[in-house]
């Protein structure tokens, strides 16, 4: 596949310098991810399209996508452990929105949205549309290769160029959102980057436009990384190795409680670690003895049962909603 090309002023030859630099080229190290778990014969999820965003990009263009290219397998901190972990963070997420969608949920929000191809590679029921939001240079280069790769969409799939940083929420019913429907919310990845006031904000955006039966998962860290957690493999493998400074681009202020926010504003909300899913999955990153750069990371699974004052939602909670799982399951069948 060619090197998607076009105006570039200062930036990466033939690539905007929002997928070149900082943290829009973490979403080429996430998809080398998906590609090498893609090709393994024990894949927690398979992406078609992850090889064709990394070989399109000249940054990103000699990485691995086959987990031959990967001598040390498993063992390496970057493509074996890291790229694991993404690769199951992507099943669970997949899981959490099919299990949205099998439920009623029709309107699926991915905030972030990167490279994400969930609205091409999994089998939505009838109805369903995508709403992709991320920077203008991003949601460029991606459509790009999706157009040389020949992509279809598997679900009605709407994109809105905007950085989930600043106010979104405007231009979001212009491309079709509907408040009054409920969402499922996805933020793969992303919380992690955020100034702690653009957290707030996106969250108390979420809790605005979210009807009765919403959902929203996330990714956070559990507090601040010890200097010798700092200095795992991990993060020198990925610096080293793709230019990437995964400690630098994480925003070092104090977080926020937004979980503990979303429960004051009445959502559900369950905390997972990775490896809860490594054990329910049988594969996966297990935890390491010292220093795990994994150890503080936590998935976040959020429940609104009831709806907004104000908002014309039915008080009280549905049948439906007693019986949806806090944390998402495997779902019957396949999907990926």
């Amino acid at each position: 596949m060619r090197p998607v090309t076009g105006p570039n002023p200062g930036g990466t030859a033939g690539l905007s310098p929002g997928v070149a630099e900082g943290v829009g080229r973490t979403a080429l190290l996430v998809a080398a991810a998906r590609a090498i778990e893609t090709h393994r014969p024990d894949a927690l999820a398979r992406d078609p399209f992850a090889e064709h965003f990394v070989r399109a990009a000249p940054v990103s263009a000699d990485w691995p996508v086959r987990p031959g290219q990967v001598p040390a397998g498993e063992a390496d901190p970057l493509w074996g452990r890291l790229g694991r972990y993404f690769g199951l963070r992507t099943r669970v997420l997949d899981d959490h929105l099919l299990h949205a969608a099998r439920r009623g949920v029709r309107q699926v929000v991915l905030l972030g949205a990167g490279l994400d191809c969930r609205a091409f590679r999994l089998r939505w029921p009838p109805g369903c549309v995508v709403h992709e939001v991320d920077t203008p240079e991003m949601l460029a280069f991606k459509q790009a290769v999706l157009d040389q790769a020949g992509a279809v969409p598997t679900a009605e799939r709407r994109i809105l160029p905007a950085d989930v940083r600043f106010d979104w929420s405007e231009a979001l019913p212009h491309a079709g959102f509907d408040a009054r429907a409920p969402t499922a919310w996805l933020a793969e990845g992303l919380l992690l980057y955020l100034p702690a006031a653009a957290e707030r904000r996106l969250v108390a955006t979420i809790d605005r436009l979210s009807a009765a039966g919403s959902s929203l998962a996330y990714e956070i860290k559990d507090g601040i990384e010890s200097s010798r957690m700092r200095t795992s493999p991990v993060y020198t493998a990925a610096r080293q190795r793709t230019g990437i400074d995964l400690l630098g681009l994480f925003d070092s202020a104090a977080r926020p409680d937004t979980a503990g926010e979303l429960a004051t504003r009445g959502w559900t909300v369950t905390v997972r670690t990775p490896y809860d899913f490594t054990a329910l999955h049988g594969r996966g990153p297990r935890p390491e003895p010292n220093d795990d750069a994994l150890a503080t990371n936590r998935w976040i699974f959020a429940v609104r049962h009831h709806g907004r004052v104000g908002s014309g939602d039915a008080p009280g909670t549905s049948e439906a909603d007693r019986s949806a799982p806090l944390g998402p399951r495997p779902p019957a069948g396949g999907g990926r």
